[in-house]
Parts: structure tokens; C-alpha cells; sequence
């Protein structure tokens, strides 16, 4: 892994970065619409709410992430003029948006993904978008070491599908767009899944619109973001009553 993909999984974006990563990938990919509903706006009941909804379902491989994947690859060859193989790791949304972003940059796109993931985004990354797939069992530990394994056979640098600043800034264009065509928004739903959409959303609506409040939303059945905040704030509070219990003995 190059020592700029490493840093980029390590620094907090900032709003300049969204602004950046907007001009980058201008003219690369859809201006989704944001389309209503009077039927679900009834359903709120009375009052003057409105639900809005960015349609990232119609953009290019049919998902936000090819926002985060053109703006760390566009990134990556700024910094690495010579770079010719970029490696990820993915399910299928960002295995089709890397290998689209490297195939528009004349790139190599090594992609790992599991057994389990849909035949349909395996042949899109490589039918449709001339990318590589190595499949490996369903589970983190095993894409993370086939990952490792095919950039030690390939001089490549690696984009993880969340973790990485340039990724985040990308999908957080999706919010930038959303505040120029409503700007007047009172709150705004984000599904949550790795966090780099959540992330980079949530930035953008933060430093431009702070008053606006910002809710994450996942399936209940498959809720990873509410457990993992939830076990940090019981982490945190067994920590507190730890330190009062310490103390106790001390007190008159």
C-alpha cells in the first residue's frame, strides 16, 4: 500500500475536501434529481413537511459510490502519475465503481470479492467495466488477506471502499448537491452501512447548514452502527462507574 492511500485512511476530511472532490469528478458523473411525494407527505399528517429524496439509485453503476471511487482514484494519479493498478476489496457497489473510475483513468482494477456476492456485479466489473475479481470467502478477515496477497503479486495501490479520506469526501458531494437543490432542509436520513456516505453527508450538511439535524438509518435486523455507538457509550460508562468505584474508598 502507497503511503498516500495509507494517510488518506487516516485524516479527517474537511469541507475543503468535498469542495475539491466536487470539481474533480464534475461532468463524471450524474446531478441526481431529487424527486417528492404527496402520498407520503400525507402520511406525515397535518402541517407543511415535505420528504425529498435524492435519487443516487439513478446514478452511474447505479449507486453513490462511484462519487468516492473517481474522486480517490483522479486523486491517486495527481499524486502517483505512474500508478497503473489499484486493488479493493467489496461486496459489489464499490467493486463497480473502482473498476469503472480505473477503467475511465486507463487503469488496472484488482477487485476481491466474496463467493457470496451477486453474479450480476461480478460480471459488470469485469464484462462491463474490464476490471479483475478474485473471489474469496465471505468474510473480512479472508478479503483483507486475498487484498494483501494480490498487491504483493501487483505494484498497486489500495482504496478501501470507506475508510479513506478521498472516499469520503467523494460521497459527501451527494450532500453538497442535496443543499444546493433544497436548500432550506430541517433535517436530513442517511443510510448508514460502512459510514462513508453517513461521513461525508453529514460533513457537508454540518458546514453548511448546521441547524439542519442529521439522522442515520440502517435495517433493524442488520443494525452494526447502533450496536457499535452503543457498546462505546456502555464501554464508556462501565469506565466511569470504574473510576467513581476507585475513588469511593477516598471519600469521607
Amino acid at each position: 500500500m502507497c503511503g498516500e492511500c495509507e494517510a488518506d485512511r487516516t485524516r479527517r476530511p474537511c469541507l475543503d475536501d468535498l469542495q475539491a472532490a466536487a470539481k474533480r469528478i464534475a461532468g463524471q458523473v450524474h446531478r441526481t434529481p431529487v424527486l417528492t411525494c404527496s402520498t407520503l407527505d400525507k402520511m406525515l399528517g397535518p402541517g407543511k413537511r415535505r420528504l425529498h429524496f435524492k435519487c443516487e439509485n439513478f446514478q452511474k453503476v447505479g449507486a453513490f459510490k462511484i462519487r468516492g471511487a473517481l474522486n480517490a482514484v483522479a486523486a491517486l494519479v495527481e499524486r502517483h502519475p505512474k500508478t497503473r493498478d489499484v486493488v479493493t476489496h467489496s461486496s459489489g457497489n464499490h467493486a463497480q465503481a473502482l473498476a469503472l473510475a480505473c477503467k475511465l483513468r486507463g487503469l488496472n482494477a484488482h477487485v476481491v470479492m466474496p463467493e457470496t456476492a451477486p453474479l450480476v456485479k461480478k460480471q459488470a466489473v469485469e464484462q462491463t467495466y474490464g476490471g479483475r475479481v478474485y473471489q474469496c470467502k465471505a468474510n473480512l478477515r479472508d478479503r483483507e488477506d486475498t487484498a494483501r496477497r494480490v498487491m504483493e503479486t501487483v505494484d498497486a495501490a489500495f482504496i478501501h471502499a470507506f475508510d479513506n479520506a478521498l472516499v469520503i469526501a467523494g460521497q459527501g458531494t451527494v450532500g453538497l448537491e442535496l443543499l444546493e437543490q433544497i436548500p432550506d432542509l430541517d433535517a436530513v436520513v442517511v443510510p448508514v452501512g460502512g459510514g462513508g456516505l453517513a461521513a461525508g453527508v453529514t460533513l457537508a450538511v454540518k458546514a453548511l447548514r448546521p441547524q439542519c439535524r442529521v439522522f442515520l438509518a440502517e435495517p433493524l435486523g442488520a443494525d452494526d452502527a447502533h450496536s457499535r455507538v452503543r457498546s462505546a457509550a456502555q464501554a464508556r460508562q462501565a469506565q466511569h462507574h470504574g473510576r467513581r468505584a476507585a475513588d469511593h474508598p477516598r471519600l469521607p
